[in-house]
């Protein structure tokens, strides 16, 4: 009998330096423990005020960046931006905007998803963020999961990690340490979106 193709989770993320990026490869992690679950990460190039720059094809390092049938072709989407005043950064919004398309051919529609952030300041908006994340998912019309207090470190954590999903306070110059409890939270709920994608599949 020839076992089942994977389904792929989408990891896709916005990181400047390096804060939202650790968290991505901890939810990577998560969705990696769980059997028959691939993980895809992605992000999404800086935009500019200058209207002539351009960013590269192919980053210069960490994931490539997202394209529309990554979309397509997931069973599930982890999304992740540094705070930029409560909200995401202009460079995830900026992608979101264009995909008008997805959401009118309701591409994400039914597929599970989770958020994820990292912010400067330890009150710096990491709720805010989180919560304004999931309204693009709403519209795509994509069922949210968070952080359950089933996870002990949730009730204990004092460097990020909410019930609307992982977080990381990285401190103003982004050198805060990235702690285990912020690791393990992260990890939760990678597989957590992973088993939820999976029950998804086998329904009729």
């Amino acid at each position: 009998m020839i076992s089942p193709s994977p389904i792929t989770i989408l990891i896709l993320y916005y990181s400047r330096h390096g804060a939202t990026r650790k968290l991505a490869e901890c939810i990577a992690q998560g969705v990696e423990s769980v059997a028959g679950c691939d993980a895809r990460l992605r992000t999404v190039p800086a935009v500019s005020t200058v209207t002539e720059a351009t960013a590269a094809e192919v980053p210069s390092d960490g994931a490539p960046y997202v394209e529309m049938q990554d979309l397509e072709q997931c069973a599930g989407l982890a999304l992740g931006s540094p705070t930029r005043f409560g909200n995401m950064a202009a460079a995830m919004k900026y992608f979101w905007d264009g995909s008008a398309a997805q959401w009118v051919s309701g591409t994400l529609a039914g597929k599970p998803a989770c958020v994820f952030t990292s912010t400067g300041s330890l009150h710096g908006g990491q709720e805010s963020t989180l919560l304004t994340m999931m309204l693009p998912l709403l519209h795509h019309g994509m069922l949210l999961l968070g952080v359950p207090y089933t996870e002990p470190r949730l009730m204990t954590t004092a460097s990020g990690g909410t019930p609307y999903g992982a977080s990381h306070w990285a401190g103003a110059d982004g050198k805060q340490p990235f702690t285990e409890d912020s690791r393990t939270l992260a990890i939760a709920l990678g597989r957590r979106l992973a088993e939820t994608a999976l029950k998804l599949q086998e329904q009729p």
